[in-house]
This record gives C-alpha cells, sequence and structure tokens, in this order.
C-alpha cells in the first residue's frame, strides 16, 4: 500500500516518499543530503563559464576542445548507460541535464570560434546544435517512456547498499544490459578523467587562463569531494 515502509524498516518516509530510497538511519540520510548538495554543485558548475564565455568572448582560445568533447563523450555515455544499468530516475535526469549543459558549452565554443575567425557559418553551426539538441531530448523522452513502461511498479527500488530483500538475499549474475551498462559507466569516466589532460596542455600552452572560470573547476572539485563523502 502507499506508505508502507515494510521494505525498509524505521526508514525516513520523506526520503522514501521522493527518492524511493531507503534511510534507516542518520547515516544513510547524511549520504542522500551530501549527495544532494553533489549533484547541485555539479548542476551549476557550467554557469560561471557560460557567463565567462559571454564576457571575454575568447572561449575558444580558453578552453580545448577536446576537454568539451571529453565531458560530452563522458556524459552521453553516462546517460546511455544510467538506462541500461536501471538506475534511480533522479540518476536518470540529472545525466539528461549534463549532455544539455554539455551541447550548450560546445556551442558557445563554436559559435566564439566562428565569431573570432570572421567565418560565415555561425549560423549553421547554431542550427545544427539545435537539431542536436532535439534529437536528444527526444530520444531521452521515448526511452524513459519506454522504461516506464517496463518498470514493475510493485517493486521497490534502492539503493543496493541500503535495502535488501528475502529474494535478494540470494546471488544473482548479473543480466547482459546490466553488464553493459557498467562498462558503458567505466568508459564514462575513463573519459572524465582524460578530458583533463587536453585543457592543462593549453593552459600551458598559451600559459594562461584567462577566459577559463575559476568557479567551474572549483565546484566540480567540490561535488566530486561531496560525492565521496556520500558514498
Amino acid at each position: 500500500p502507499p506508505g508502507n515502509l515494510s521494505d525498509c524498516p524505521n526508514g525516513s518516509r520523506w526520503v522514501m516518499d521522493v527518492f524511493n530510497e531507503c534511510a534507516q538511519d542518520g547515516r544513510d540520510i547524511a549520504s542522500v543530503v551530501l549527495g544532494l548538495v553533489s549533484i547541485l554543485c555539479f548542476a551549476a558548475a557550467s554557469f560561471p563559464q557560460f557567463y565567462q564565455a559571454c564576457k571575454t568572448g575568447i572561449m575558444d582560445r580558453a578552453l580545448s576542445i577536446y576537454f568539451l568533447l571529453g565531458w560530452l563523450g563522458g556524459d552521453l555515455l553516462n546517460l546511455v548507460g544510467s538506462f541500461l544499468a536501471d538506475q534511480l530516475p533522479l540518476q536518470v535526469y540529472t545525466a539528461v541535464y549534463y549532455v544539455l549543459a554539455d551541447l550548450v558549452m560546445l556551442s558557445l565554443y563554436c559559435y566564439y570560434k566562428a565569431k573570432n575567425r570572421g567565418g560565415g557559418f555561425a549560423a549553421t553551426i547554431n542550427a545544427a546544435f539545435v537539431f542536436l539538441f532535439l534529437g536528444t531530448v527526444s530520444t531521452v523522452s521515448s526511452l524513459g517512456r519506454g522504461a516506464a513502461v517496463a518498470q514493475d511498479p510493485a517493486t521497490f527500488k534502492g539503493r543496493s547498499l541500503l535495502s535488501a530483500h528475502t529474494d535478494e538475499l540470494r546471488p544473482k549474475p548479473f543480466t547482459r544490459s546490466e553488464i553493459v551498462g557498467f562498462t558503458i559507466g567505466s568508459v564514462s569516466s575513463v573519459l572524465y578523467l582524460c578530458s583533463r589532460v587536453p585543457q592543462i596542455y593549453t593552459n600551458v600552452r598559451v600559459k594562461s587562463t584567462v577566459g577559463v572560470s575559476y568557479s567551474l573547476f572549483a565546484l566540480v572539485m567540490l561535488g566530486n569531494l561531496l560525492y565521496g563523502l556520500s558514498v
């Protein structure tokens, strides 16, 4: 029945109602709260760079294109992996947001590169990214509807470390979809790690960080720290 916490004895009702997760004590709730603050840091990280790009107009010289492509590739694989690994809805929604933020960042890079070179193809680049944006949104919406239909509404879904069912106590092999999802997630992590290298090289080569937002990397570092504490 709605509101029944038999699958999560003494669990926090608001965590169960909002996130469908099992938080049974203060440590679990602290983990959830730190994870939420971490997501907010990651979600807000792109805005200082957007402002810096519009302020200086030299985003194409400040950031490495391989840095941006590495982030976009990592977020795209993270989005695909979140569907295949059947992650929580909050993880899927944030993955969609990260992809859209990366597309905005990449479009700004291409716009200023075309503008600073005096090219006349800025409108073509913007149109291409609009179609890519709409295609991403429609694809994600289709996947979301398919996942909602396939999900069993009577099945409790929570963090594996914080919940256990009687039928889950026995070992179960990973499904093919889960294995592919975890593999894609691992490749996504590699892209995240490697994407920093081109940006470091760019800053060393030009001997300047003008046009690069300090807050972007500060918020990402803070988000990673809070996420680590949450785990």
